[in-house]
C-alpha cells in the first residue's frame, strides 16, 4: 500500500494528514493501521523515528470516533503510556493534529509539574489520555482518574520503560484495566522482560517487525575527530562557528556534563539549552519549543531526555562524549536525516573512548571516517598513574564506574 487512503482511514483523518502533507505511510504504518482497525492486538518492533505515533494514533482516533459514548467523570477510553515527559507531550501534540476534525477529548498528564490543571482536564472524562506511569499511578491513587473503562491501551517504547525502571509500574497499571480491551505494545528492542510484559498484556497479538535492514541510515554521514578530553570544548566551539550547522543536538553522557557544555558555550557567546532529567518541566518544554520552532539552533541533551525528540530539519548530531552503549549511538544519530533529508553525525573521541568506538563500529558494521590523524598513543594511563591499561579494558572500567555512580534506577527515574 502506498497511500493513507488505501489503509481504511476515515475522511476526517485523511483531511488532517493532507493538511500536513503526509501522503505515503511508513512501513510500520502501512502494516499496523489495518490490523488495529480490525481490532487485533499488535506487538510492534520498530526504531524511534519510523512513524509509530501515527501507526497507533490514527486507528485509535478512528475507532474512538466511530464508537462514540458519553464520557463519564474521570474515566478514560484509551490510554497511552509513555516513558518520558517529552515523548508524552509529543504524542499529545501529534494526536491533536491527526484528530483535529474528530471532536475527541484528550489530555496529557506527566510528572514534574503541578497536577491542578491535569486534574481539571480529567474531571469530565477524556477519550484519550497520554500519561507517564508515575503520575498516572499518583492521580489514580488520589481517585482523580478511573481506569475501569479503558477499551484501548498503548504502551510505547517498552524497552525504554524497562531501562528507566518503569516495568513494575506498567504492570500495576495494566492490572487495573478491564480484561476485555485492545492492547498495543511498541518497542525498538525485545529484551526478556519486555517479551514477558507483552505476553502478559497482549491477547493473540500480530507481531509487526519493521526493523531497518541496516543499523544506521545511509543518508547519515558519520565522521569523527580524535581529540583529547580537555580539548573537546574548544573543538565544539570551533565546529559551531560553521553556519552550516544550522540545527544541532549535542549529546553528553551525563546531566552534569550537559550543564558544563552549555556553560562553556555561553561563555563563548553561543546560546544553548540543556535538556535532561534535572531540569524543571517548564524549562524542558520551553527548550524544546524554542528548538522545534527554530528560535534556538542548539540543544544539549542526555540519551534518556532526547529519546522522544522527533524534530525535522536537524542538520547535525554531535557526540561530545561517546555513549558506553553502542545502541545509544544509533538512537542519537537517528535524530538527524529524517523525512528524507540528509544529516551529519560528528563524534569527538578521546583516547579513553576508543573501546566504545570499536563497539559502535562493530554494531554499525562500518569504519567511521576519522578527520585528521589518530592519536599516536593508543593507550591511556590509569587514574592512579600506574601501568597503562589496554584501551578496551580502560573503557570497560569507565563504563562500570559510570553504572555504579548512577546508583541503579533512581537517576533514570528523574528523567521521566
Amino acid at each position: 500500500m502506498s497511500k493513507f487512503s488505501e489503509l481504511g482511514l476515515a475522511e476526517p483523518l485523511l483531511r488532517a494528514l493532507e493538511a500536513e502533507n503526509y501522503a505515503e505511510p511508513t512501513p510500520i504504518q502501512a502494516k499496523t493501521i489495518p490490523l488495529i482497525l480490525s481490532g487485533r492486538d499488535v506487538l510492534g518492533i520498530a526504531q524511534t523515528g519510523t512513524g509509530k505515533t501515527a501507526a497507533f494514533g490514527l486507528p485509535l482516533l478512528q475507532t474512538l470516533a466511530k464508537d462514540r459514548v458519553k464520557l463519564e467523570p474521570k474515566c478514560v477510553r484509551a490510554l497511552i503510556l509513555s516513558p518520558t515527559r517529552e515523548l508524552a507531550i509529543q504524542i499529545g501534540e501529534s494526536l491533536k493534529i491527526y484528530g483535529r476534525h474528530t471532536g475527541l477529548r484528550q489530555a496529557v498528564i506527566l510528572g514534574g509539574v503541578n497536577q491542578f490543571s491535569q486534574v481539571n482536564a480529567l474531571k469530565g472524562g477524556v477519550d484519550i489520555l497520554v500519561a507517564t506511569p508515575g503520575r498516572l499511578l499518583d492521580l489514580a491513587s488520589q481517585k482523580h482518574v478511573r481506569l475501569d473503562k479503558v477499551a484501548m491501551l498503548v504502551v510505547d517504547e517498552a524497552d525504554r520503560m524497562l531501562d528507566m525502571g518503569f516495568i513494575r509500574d506498567v504492570r500495576r497499571i495494566v492490572g487495573a484495566l478491564p480484561k476485555k480491551r485492545q492492547s498495543l505494545l511498541f518497542s525498538a528492542t525485545m529484551p526478556n522482560d519486555v517479551a514477558h510484559l507483552a505476553a502478559e498484556m497482549l491477547h493473540d497479538p500480530v507481531r509487526v517487525d519493521v526493523a531497518p535492514p541496516t543499523v544506521t541510515a545511509d543518508r547519515i554521514v558519520q565522521k569523527l575527530y580524535h581529540v583529547a578530553m580537555q580539548d573537546k570544548r574548544r573543538m565544539l566551539v570551533n565546529l559551531l562557528a560553521d553556519p552550516a550547522l544550522a540545527r544541532v543536538i549535542v549529546f553528553t553522557r551525563t546531566k552534569h556534563g550537559a550543564n558544563r557544555v552549555v556553560e562553556h558555550l555561553e561563555k563563548a557567546g553561543i546560546a544553548a539549552d540543556a535538556i535532561h532529567g534535572n531540569k524543571s518541566q517548564n524549562a524542558r518544554v520551553r527548550a524544546m519549543e524554542n528548538f522545534r520552532a527554530g528560535r534556538s539552533r542548539l540543544l544539549v541533551a542526555t540519551d534518556i531526555a532526547a529519546r522522544g525528540i522527533d524534530v525535522d530539519g536537524i542538520t547535525h548530531v554531535i557526540n561530545f562524549e561517546l555513549p558506553n552503549d553502542p545502541e545509544s549511538y544509533v538512537h542519537r544519530i537517528g535524530r538527524t536525516a529524517r523525512a528524507g533529508a540528509e544529516g551529519i553525525a560528528i563524534s569527538l573521541v578521546s583516547p579513553d573512548e576508543l573501546g566504545f568506538l570499536k563497539d559502535i563500529e562493530r554494531l554499525v558494521k562500518r569504519k567511521i571516517e576519522a578527520i585528521g590523524d589518530a592519536p599516536a598513543q593508543q593507550q591511556a594511563k590509569r587514574p592512579d598513574g600506574k601501568q597503562p591499561l589496554p584501551m578496551r579494558d580502560y573503557a570497560k572500567k569507565r563504563k562500570f564506574r559510570h553504572r555504579r555512580h548512577r546508583g541503579g534506577n533512581g537517576d533514570k527515574r528523574a528523567a521521566a
